[in-house]
């Protein structure tokens, strides 16, 4: 009597092990890994720049799991461009970071919702702490090194499908903002886009109140003090360096758009011209000719937010279909989520994977 009593909560134990035993076999499944290789890359056009930056650059490329089980198979590849003050090592784990791009690659990848691809990041990590992908003699030439040499290299040296439709761009921020420029000037190079919380879309609004970073910025004359400046200091810096440079005037060789105190007009009108907000009518041929364009932010980001709000309006004038969202978070919250859920599925959906 006893045991017919206790067969149900017997079969409810044994169940419940089992159920258990399955949870702990999916915790110590092996995923799939990919490996990542950290390169020199030499940038022909980024020699002599005047910044003194080194044209041999650490390029960090993600080869999928199966590339050395399958040696006859050829991936596209998306190049993801790092934001300012960052590197590549800091996204592919060799420094550590706020985000880790490698185990979210092998997560998405190994769940096979996602089909496989390569991802290059350049090291654009400059004496100025970034060089806005930018073509410049202090910075070097960067606009051209990833859309040319970067992208040749990277096709000479890995079993690539080497055609623009399966080549993606994109980037956080400075990152984001590199992706909008090269890819509306290389529509023959890239196919799809996608930006996440990309800055230095538009310059502010407020043309009467000058930024007090351009007054920190024109009372800074050696590299010490730069070193010792705030972010948005050191970033007037960078974006004069990459926007308005000076081989005349070392030994910073920019123009700062504030000098001795007094707002530089010519200044601020080479910075607007290298604004892709400002110069996107005359892109849009080429930005017609991408396959697929994407952007977001995070609503507490607000100045980027604002400016990508105005991107979707330009680009809804011209009816050059994109996904454009906003989401809950701030400038980094929430990236390695979009990048799992959102960016790798919008170039597993765009990049063509047939050789």
């Amino acid at each position: 009597m006893n045991k017919i009593q206790n067969q149900p909560a017997l079969v409810f134990f044994l169940s419940l092990l089992l159920l258990i035993s399955g949870k702990v076999y999916c915790q110590d499944k092996q995923v799939p890994k990919g490996t990542v290789q950290r390169i020199k890359v030499h940038g022909k056009g980024l020699e002599g720049n005047l910044d003194g930056d080194s044209a041999n650059r650490f390029v960090s490329v993600y080869l999928p799991p199966s590339y050395t089980t399958n040696p006859k198979r050829r991936y596209p590849v998306v190049y993801f461009l790092h934001g300012y003050t960052d590197d590549d090592a800091k996204f592919y784990g060799f420094t550590r970071h706020w985000m880790n791009l490698v185990p979210i690659l092998d997560s998405v990848f190994a769940e096979g919702k996602v089909h496989e691809m390569i991802v290059v990041t350049p090291n654009a990590y400059t004496r100025f702490q970034g060089s806005m992908y930018s073509n410049s003699v202090t910075t070097g030439n960067w606009e051209d090194f990833v859309a040319k040499e970067l992208v040749s290299y990277i096709d000479s040296h890995y079993r690539t499908i080497a055609k623009a439709a399966s080549r993606g761009l994109s980037g956080h921020s400075m990152g984001g903002y590199g992706s909008l420029r090269i890819g509306e000037r290389n529509p023959d190079v890239f196919s799809s886009i996608y930006l996440l919380s990309p800055c230095c879309l538009m310059a502010g609004t407020n043309t009467t109140q000058v930024p007090t970073s351009f007054f920190r910025a024109d009372s800074i004359k050696t590299m010490a003090e730069f070193e010792k400046a705030d972010f948005g200091t050191r970033a007037v810096f960078a974006s004069a360096a990459a926007w308005s440079p000076n081989p005349a005037l070392p030994p910073f060789y920019i123009d700062l758009p504030v000098k001795n105190g007094e707002l530089q007009p010519i200044v601020q009108a080479k910075w607007a011209a290298n604004r892709p907000l400002t110069t996107l009518d005359q892109y849009i041929a080429n930005l017609k000719k991408l396959r697929a364009i994407a952007f977001d932010a995070g609503t507490r980001d607000r100045d980027i937010a604002s400016s990508i709000k105005v991107l979707d309006e330009e680009l809804n004038k011209y009816g050059i279909q994109h996904i454009f969202e906003l989401y809950e978070g701030d400038h980094i919250n929430r990236v390695a989520e979009r990048i799992e859920k959102k960016m790798l599925l919008f170039f597993s959906d765009n990049l063509s994977f047939s050789q």
